[in-house]
């Protein structure tokens, strides 16, 4: 059969603005959109980082609210495992569908060096199940539960000296995987000034070692001024606590000490209610939205390579899918009893993978 060149054709697309003579309704898109979002219910997925009692599961508390009722992990497991659990929660009419992933056993081991490969395993697990579902004929992906990790929250060692080497190959095999906000955990054993000087320092060192964390986004004008300040109070120093305690008129989380009483919501003790306005209150959907739009396309684009998905050819042209050529070969097979493609029959299959194409 003759190959059949198709030129893709060239169509100008005039765009004119024009004014309505009355109301049409369109305007309430957003509330179509919103009522529908609030029906479905909302996916987040948390990926929680750091040593074995830095305080993960305490936070995790203190951030919605609830008793999640995990279990202490021990110190002595012989590699890293990552255990998820997923909740339901609801406030007022909304429903969170919320994911809880922890790194049990991080930082335990003698010999640290592969400590990140069991995270990297997992998340790329994540967005390759996330990829399966999307390749598939029939795919159910408006019921399909998205486990791929929305944020890393890397719980930093309170030593005042600087990031240790873990935490710096870590957070680096991470940056193009996830979302990563760094919080210094049980930021009360540390004094104010030694506090800012560890922030700095902390601070230097991704930047010396190029680590790509995530910056809350100031391309939104109703979020600019807020997100702009607290780019700049990154990594967050936090405290959290499942003890409630009297003070004043008010009981409040805190944490008591002989010399005193440490409240998780007061800010001049801790940057806990900053990390929960920006994580949960303000950029949760950015969060969701660059997971999805940045760090899955790019493991997407990576895995269709691959796979032998390619857009353009040698000469930068327009070429077809392994998988159009494959659909075309069986219908020119069905037809004629040979597997040849119908659109370029100069084209080898040979050069097609084999798992689209069995001659």
């Amino acid at each position: 059969m003759a190959a059949i060149d198709v030129e893709p054709q060239k169509m100008e697309t005039l765009m004119r603005t024009l004014k309505l003579s009355g109301h049409v309704g369109f305007d309430s898109l957003p509330d179509q959109l919103v009522n529908k979002s609030v029906q479905n219910g909302f996916v987040f997925n948390i990926l929680c980082i750091g040593e074995t009692g830095l305080g993960k599961s305490t936070l995790m508390d203190s951030l919605f609210n609830t008793n999640f009722e995990s279990i202490p992990s021990p110190h002595n497991l012989p590699t890293v495992k990552l255990k998820a659990h997923t909740y339901e929660l609801q406030e007022s009419s909304v429903r969170l569908k919320l994911t809880i992933c922890d790194t049990v056993g991080y930082g335990d081991q003698v010999n640290k060096e592969d400590s990140f490969k069991a995270v990297v395993d997992y998340i790329d697990a994540q967005f390759e199940a996330y990829l399966q579902e999307e390749l598939k004929i029939k795919r159910a992906l408006p019921t399909y539960h998205d486990s791929r990790l929305h944020v890393c929250l890397y719980f930093i060692c309170p030593t005042g000296h600087g990031l240790k080497s873990i935490d710096l190959v870590c957070m680096k095999k991470l940056d193009t995987k996830v979302n990563i906000i760094p919080i210094i955990a049980k930021a009360d054993t540390i004094s104010k000034t030694e506090l800012q000087k560890f922030k700095s320092k902390i601070m230097q060192e991704l930047q010396a070692n190029s680590v790509e964390i995530y910056q809350f986004p100031v391309d939104d004008e109703s979020v600019t001024e807020v997100n702009s300040v607290m780019n700049s109070h990154i990594p967050f120093a936090v405290v959290g606590s499942t003890d409630f305690v009297k003070i004043g008129n008010k009981t409040v989380r805190a944490r008591q000490y002989p010399w005193g009483t440490v409240q998780v919501e007061n800010e001049s003790h801790c940057d806990f209610v900053k990390l929960r306005e920006m994580l949960i209150r303000t950029n949760m959907e950015d969060l969701r939205e660059k997971t999805h739009a940045r760090h899955y396309e790019l493991y997407r684009r990576r895995r269709l390579q691959q796979m032998g998905f390619t857009d353009v050819d040698a000469d930068n042209k327009p070429v077809s899918t392994p998988t159009l050529r494959t659909y075309m070969a069986t219908e020119s097979r069905s037809a004629t009893g040979t597997c040849t493609s119908v659109i370029d029959n100069r084209i080898s299959l040979k050069k097609i993978p084999q798992q689209f194409v069995q001659c």
